[in-house]
């Protein structure tokens, strides 16, 4: 099956230079460094732990794990691979040149032979759920143990395996360690065929979060020149469609709460233009974090159109949307805003987050809505009882303090395989 997988993949490399460049007219980040994805680049001359991170969500979530190996293991060279600019760039606001950033090689044996032979690494750790079967497999040829960290898999998506078990089943064997979120995930994982030796519930690293201090500062700034007295709503992470759900809310809720401002941080920033004309629409008191403006008392529309900043504007707001909810994507981490205690709510897709999102409802510091009707009457009741949003904004910190731990079990995970190595 793998070999019928890679055939097609051959076939589609020429679409898929095409699909790069296509998508490099409004991100131009796709059409640099391209050769990286076919496993090009220089050698690394010392030891290397590879990571592997997607994008922006991944690699926000794993850098807790990033800096705990930098400290532990200075001999070594952190490698970090993306496959979205966004993620790249995120990496280089987080680590600068502490650590080596590519793209990751296309599921390609050749373009990943040569990355493979360019960079030695004695481990690989993939986060959450970006498993190829290809990389696998070369990383098993080549004796390099392969740990999937901060692991969780979805109903949906186990079911998507499941009808490529061929495929799948021997590609999950060939891991070296699952560690999983929850008990769920480790289910699932098991479900479709990992062995249960090589399956351990840690826990998610997105509750060891440690808030950037530097941020946190900065949002209080933000707060104090937005008004220290009038709500903050933050909608964080929208997906084309959610915007005007928010916008449209945000002028109905003004008209009992006039004072009201919301911060609107689209998810990816080629939206970043078309989403402040679409706020235009709404208000002409917009300020673009972009462009350097100072928002003030009489800002209704705060754009953050940066990126690497999405903590910065959580500690400015009162209440948090977390976008992807509305979309179908399956929402965004709602953990993050819960870590500075902030109440949270979101729409009815949450399932990349399923176990999280049931959990911190459960715990009273989230409220998930069936739709825009929904979103708006939570909202007024957070924003016409301060106490009872208070309230909830409490237990989702206390939720998440609860619940650190796993950063400690899956720096022993990394431990131990490389001591195998």
């Amino acid at each position: 099956m793998r070999q019928l997988y890679t055939l097609l993949f051959y076939l589609l490399l020429p679409i898929l230079l095409l699909r790069l460049w296509w998508r490099g007219r409004k991100a131009p980040g796709y059409r640099q460094n391209w050769s990286q994805r076919l496993g090009l680049g220089p050698a690394v001359g010392q030891p290397v732990i590879w990571i592997h991170a997607v994008s922006v969500g991944e690699t926000v979530a794993i850098a807790p794990l990033v800096n705990r190996l930098l400290a532990r293991y200075p001999q070594h060279r952190l490698l970090i691979t993306n496959m979205t600019p966004t993620g790249a760039a995120q990496v280089r606001t987080l680590f600068g040149d502490r650590v080596e950033q590519r793209f990751c090689p296309w599921d390609l044996p050749l373009a990943l032979r040569a990355f493979l032979r360019r960079t030695h690494p004695e481990l690989c750790i993939i986060v959450e759920t970006e498993l190829w079967p290809n990389l696998i497999n070369q990383c098993a040829r080549a004796e390099v143990p392969v740990l999937l960290a901060n692991a969780r898999l979805s109903e949906r998506s186990a079911r998507g395996y499941q009808r490529f078990s061929a495929l799948t089943k021997p590609m999950l064997q060939q891991l070296s360690l699952i560690a999983a979120q929850g008990q769920a995930d480790a289910d699932r994982f098991l479900t479709l065929g990992m062995p249960p030796e090589r399956v351990e519930v840690t826990g998610s690293i997105k509750f060891d979060l440690q808030p950037d201090a530097g941020q946190v500062t900065s949002g209080r700034t933000l707060r104090e020149r937005l008004g220290l007295e009038r709500p903050v709503l933050i909608a964080a992470s929208t997906h084309q469609g959610e915007d005007e759900i928010l916008l449209q809310a945000w002028q109905q809720l003004k008209a009992v709460h006039p004072e009201l401002a919301l911060i609107l941080v689209p998810r990816h920033p080629e939206r970043f233009d078309a989403v402040a004309e679409l706020c235009r629409g709404y208000s002409d008191r917009l300020v673009r974090r972009s462009r350097g403006d100072r928002p003030d008392e009489h800002t209704e529309l705060y754009l953050g159109d940066s990126m690497g900043e999405l903590m910065l504007f959580y500690a400015a707001a009162d209440i948090a949307f977390v976008g992807g909810s509305f979309s179908g994507t399956g929402g965004h981490n709602p953990l993050e805003p819960a870590a500075l205690g902030l109440p949270v709510v979101m729409g009815p897709d949450c399932f990349n987050f399923q176990s999280i999102t049931d959990a911190l409802k459960e715990a009273g510091g989230l409220v998930r809505v069936a739709d825009a009707a929904g979103l708006q009457a939570q909202l007024s009741i957070w924003l016409e009882g301060v106490d009872r949003r208070r309230e909830a904004g409490q237990q989702a910190a206390a939720f998440v303090a609860a619940n650190r731990g796993a950063l400690d079990r899956q720096e022993q995970a990394v431990s131990r395989l490389l001591s195998q190595g």
